[in-house]
């Protein structure tokens, strides 16, 4: 067992410096604690001139030692170019060296902005604009200075390539059905993508989806053509319903001549009532034998 661990602590010291040696410098998740001790003979004879500098000032340098950083806001000080151990400092009030040490800082609330619109080209081949919005903040401020040139832009660029690419396999329907599932998958890319930064990406929602013209024509005119049919089909059923309810009707009042001769008078009732202009002349049916006649 101890020969194992020492093996693989063997390897990832090897790792480590290969990647060192690769790349130039260290990966800021590898500076060693003790970060003071790396300043070398004249960084730390600039440090102590620099104290010497202070002590000699007081109490004017005093004032350009002491620094405040706000309840939302972290600040990372770099100590002749190195980060100083300890990360970011703040909220509250800190010291530094005048003379060699600087100061950036960086705002941990949460930042919120819109993906531009994006001509995307889904999985059907179907051409849309897509707007997105996201909402992400600073988890580590050490490695969103120290690891990346602009945290900002480079999470604005992400999110646009990451939403081309998310909507890219997705088709039509699925675009316009499934935009929180969409959404989703587009925040644990992203998250993904800048965890190294020090980025946290909190939410990803889309915002709006814009069809071609002749698009949206088409698609109208095909939810119309079904609207009308089951429209139609709706209708048959009703009339085949009314037919099979008048059929039934006609079995009952044959059961009873008298039964015809009531709903002929509820009829004339009914008319008489809507219409008072109407004038209506009853006649029996017995006058007209040679037209209700049954051929044999």
């Amino acid at each position: 067992m101890i020969s194992q661990s020492m093996q693989g602590q063997e390897d990832n010291t090897t790792r480590t410096m290969s990647d060192e040696s690769s790349s130039g410098r260290k990966p800021i998740s590898a500076y060693p604690e003790n970060m003071d001790s790396s300043f070398g003979v004249c960084g730390w004879l600039l440090i102590i001139l620099s104290v010497l500098l202070i002590i000699i000032t007081l109490p004017i340098s005093i004032w350009t030692c002491m620094k405040t950083v706000k309840e939302y806001e972290r600040s990372i000080i770099f100590r002749l170019g190195r980060v100083l151990r300890g990360g970011a400092r703040g909220p509250g009030l800190f010291f530094i060296l005048p003379c060699t040490d600087s100061i950036i800082n960086v705002d941990m609330r949460t930042i919120t902005f819109d993906i531009p619109l994006q001509e995307v080209l889904t999985k059907d081949s179907v051409t849309v604009s897509v707007e997105g919005v996201v909402y992400y903040r600073v988890k580590n401020a050490t490695l969103a200075v120290a690891n990346i040139t602009n945290a900002d832009s480079g999470t604005r660029l992400l999110a646009q390539t990451t939403l081309r690419n998310v909507l890219g396999t997705k088709s039509l329907a699925e675009l316009l059905s499934d935009r929180e599932q969409i959404a989703l998958t587009m925040e644990l890319s992203l998250d993904m993508a800048s965890e190294a930064w020090g980025i946290k990406v909190e939410r990803v929602e889309i915002k709006d989806v814009k069809l071609p013209l002749q698009l949206q024509k088409a698609m109208a005119a095909e939810a119309e053509a079904a609207r009308e049919a089951r429209a139609k089909v709706i209708t048959a059923y009703g009339e085949m319903n009314a037919s099979r309810a008048l059929r039934e009707a006609s079995l009952v009042i044959a059961e009873s001549p008298a039964a015809l001769q009531l709903r002929y008078l509820q009829t004339l009732n009914t008319i008489a009532a809507e219409k008072n202009s109407t004038i209506i002349f009853p006649l029996p049916l017995e006058m007209f034998p040679g037209f209700t006649r049954t051929p044999a």
